[in-house]
């Protein structure tokens, strides 16, 4: 048999491993990412994030200009059948939806949710002076 009549065939065999790889990679997840909302709440604002069944320990907030940064991890069970809840670490960073004051977080862990209040920048406000200038 000459060589190149098995092109065909080495062709159709590729193309069903691929098609095997995927198969076999259908209900598994991606990265976690969890669900987050901002709310503002008058003199703050504040960031939620649902992170049922993360370690607490393993959660860690990095404020930096106009943005911060959430990462944890929640670990996964030790034998699974069939997975559909992700797990394992996660990051994500947010710009806040307006000015806070520097290093003002607060955060609190309750029900699975991450709630974090930033306190509002408040405007400056400019003082005239009433002396006269020389």
């Amino acid at each position: 048999m000459e060589e190149g009549h098995n092109e065909p065939v080495l062709a159709r065999l590729h193309h069903l491993m691929a098609l095997r790889e995927q198969v076999e990679t259908l209900g598994q997840t991606g990265p976690w990412v969890p669900a987050a909302d901002w709310r503002d709440a008058d003199t703050h604002l504040e960031l939620l994030l649902d992170v049922p069944g993360v370690d607490p320990e393993s959660l860690a907030l990095h404020e930096d200009g106009q943005q911060v940064t959430v990462s944890g991890e929640r670990p996964g069970p030790a034998q699974l059948l069939r997975a559909e809840r992700p797990s394992g670490p996660f990051s994500r960073t947010f710009t806040f939806p307006e000015a806070v004051c520097p290093n003002s977080g607060q955060a609190h862990l309750g029900g699975g949710v991450l709630t974090v209040r930033f306190e509002k920048k408040c405007p400056t406000i400019d003082v005239e002076s009433e002396e006269a200038a020389p």
